[in-house]
């Protein structure tokens, strides 16, 4: 059994992905320091909150977060979790992690804001976070935000609503969903048992 932790920013029910992880036969602890978490395999970046509030949060771990990224542990940042490995958000003020480069940007006014609901993948790059995941299949999104990444290789999936919003990124041992996969059923499950696989290695 694979042991992993979720980083606690203190905002919202995170209850959705640890059961989503046990049912994958994991063990799981949700944390609220970064500074012990060389007794885990994987870590996890969960998609509720606003950038300035979690990246507060995170700033006596920053360090740690990212020793943690220069050590190859897999990570995997769900939504905001994901907008967090970039520079800079337009939500907030505060810096980002930084582990990736690339800033984080207001969906256009045209859509309501959130933009909620279930959109297919346009898978464009091999992943191991899509592996048996077909081209096409629907996820759940709950965002008013997108990645731009400076390096677009980094995209390996998209969604189309009149714009191309990057649904999955992935760098070395950094994996992202702008969707929330513990909410996308058979789909997220099988995503969630490809990073547990990532974290066993």
């Amino acid at each position: 059994m694979v042991k992993v932790a979720i980083f606690d920013y203190g905002a919202g029910n995170i209850f959705s992905l640890k059961s989503s992880l046990e049912k994958n036969d994991a063990e799981v602890d949700v944390i609220t320091s970064l500074n012990h978490t060389n007794s885990y395999s994987g870590l996890l970046l969960p998609g509720v909150g606003n950038f300035d509030p979690a990246i507060s949060s995170l700033t006596l771990s920053k360090k740690a977060f990212v020793d943690t990224v220069k050590n190859q542990m897999p990570v995997l940042g769900i939504c905001l979790g994901m907008e967090m490995f970039f520079e800079k958000s337009e939500e907030g003020k505060a810096s980002g992690l930084g582990v990736l480069e690339g800033e984080v940007i207001l969906l256009p006014n045209k859509f309501k804001i959130p933009h909620m609901g279930w959109n297919d993948l346009q898978i464009k790059k091999p992943s191991k976070l899509l592996d048996g995941v077909k081209d096409g299949s629907w996820v759940y999104f709950v965002h008013s935000y997108r990645v731009k990444p400076k390096n677009m290789e980094i995209v390996k999936a998209d969604s189309d609503y009149g714009i191309s919003v990057p649904a999955v990124i992935e760098s070395d041992s950094l994996f992202g969903t702008q969707f929330h996969p513990e909410k996308s059923g058979k789909v997220g499950s099988t995503m969630i048992n490809n990073f547990l696989r990532e974290c066993k290695k």
